[in-house]
This record gives C-alpha cells, sequence and structure tokens, in this order.
C-alpha cells in the first residue's frame, strides 16, 4: 500500500503497451495493457513508490501556485487574460469581454468558474478547429466540446472532433497540435505511420508538443 498518496485509478487499455503512471490533481491514473496481472500491477507500483510521493509533493506544490494565480486572472489559449472577480449576482458567471472581465457568483465558486470556462471553450474552441482546417486542408463533419475524462480529442469514423473544454486553459501550440491531431484522422483514421507524417507536415514540433500535452495539468479546481 502506498501511503500518502491520493487514490489509484487503474484503467486497462487495449492499445497499452506497457503500464505508464500519470500524476493528476486529485488522482494518479495507471494505465496497463488489458494481459497485466494484479500482481504485476502491485509489484510495479511498489517499485514507482519512491517517484510517486516525489512527483505528488511537487505536483502539488506547483498546483498551489498555480491555482493562486488562475483565480486572479485566467489565461485562455487566445491569448485573452481575463480578470477573474467574485460579486453578489443572479447569474452563475457574466463575461465582460470588451472589459476582460469574468465575474462569478460568490456562492457557487469553483462550480461557477468551471461553467465559465466551458461556456468559453463551446464559443472559441470550435471556430479555432475551423480556422486550423481551412489552414492545413483537412475538412471535417462536426465539432463537439465536452469534458472527458481520459482524452484531450477524439475523431470518429464520419469525421466528426470532440475537443476537450479545458484545452482553452493550455498554450496555443498545444490546442493547435491536438486540432491537427484529429484532423489528420480524418485522412488515416489510426495512428500508423502514415498518419504521423501527417501531423509532422503540419507541425514539425508535434514530438514536443505532444510530450507537453502528456504531461499537462488542469487547475486544482477543475476537478472538484
Amino acid at each position: 500500500m502506498i501511503s500518502e498518496l491520493p487514490e489509484i485509478k487503474i484503467v486497462r487499455h487495449v492499445n497499452a503497451k506497457c503500464l505508464r503512471l500519470r500524476v493528476e490533481p486529485h488522482a494518479i491514473r495507471l494505465t496497463v495493457p488489458t494481459f497485466c496481472t494484479s500482481k504485476q500491477i502491485q509489484t510495479f507500483l511498489a517499485q514507482s513508490q519512491d517517484w510517486l510521493e516525489k512527483t505528488w509533493q511537487q505536483q502539488s506544490a506547483m498546483q498551489s501556485s498555480h491555482e493562486e494565480q488562475q483565480i486572479n486572472d485566467l489565461i485562455f489559449f487566445n491569448q485573452k487574460k481575463y480578470l477573474v472577480s467574485i460579486r453578489q449576482q443572479q447569474k452563475n458567471y457574466v463575461f465582460n469581454h470588451l472589459q476582460q472581465q469574468l465575474i462569478l457568483n460568490e456562492n457557487l465558486g469553483s462550480a461557477a468558474l468551471k461553467e465559465a470556462v466551458f461556456s468559453y471553450a463551446k464559443k472559441f474552441l470550435p471556430y479555432y478547429l475551423h480556422e486550423v482546417s481551412q489552414e492545413i486542408a483537412l475538412p471535417y463533419r462536426a465539432c463537439a466540446i465536452r469534458r472527458p475524462k481520459t482524452r484531450w480529442g477524439s475523431c470518429t469514423s464520419q469525421h466528426d472532433i470532440m475537443l476537450h473544454a479545458g484545452l482553452v486553459l493550455m498554450p496555443l501550440n498545444i490546442v493547435r497540435y491536438v486540432c491537427i491531431h484529429e484532423l489528420a484522422h480524418t485522412r488515416h483514421f489510426n495512428h500508423s505511420a502514415e498518419f504521423w507524417n501527417e501531423v509532422q507536415k503540419h507541425d514539425p514540433d508535434y514530438l514536443m508538443h505532444r510530450k507537453t500535452l502528456k504531461s499537462f495539468q488542469l487547475p486544482r479546481w477543475w476537478y472538484i
């Protein structure tokens, strides 16, 4: 049993080739191949205990600092910086796009903040995906903004694309990579060499962006 750590969520995935740990704000996620036994999982966790405890402490410290900054201002992917304030009001949140202010209902706290960010994502992410689609000449059918637990984006065989609402809190180059990744699936519905060549053609630094995305953590209030 690993002490002083949050719940470890074990997810079996058919495409996983090895065991992979990911430290999240309120949990630790372990992705394992379907053929792994319980004994192999426990052995892997025991061997990773020191790393987990150190990484969790570092993540908690960084997240606390990041959260303090986020409550004062909110910087979105499109370089827009909104001053966040809390007041008594009937609406859950109010955006003043002209003055770049976001006013939250003082009785709702993080719930109002998440709702506001989700609204911002639904308004601006589809437009950005359309811009990237036009730029790289890879059309799609429709775009949906959601809040899944494990994916930043997806593309169906009918070329319907889903983007995670939390992308609006990421740097623009990371959001662009996710858009390119999903748009490339409209041409190659797999992760073959041809698919990654397509991604690289439109994002030469995709490996760096992919690595950054894997380690990116949304602010702590997103998970409350």
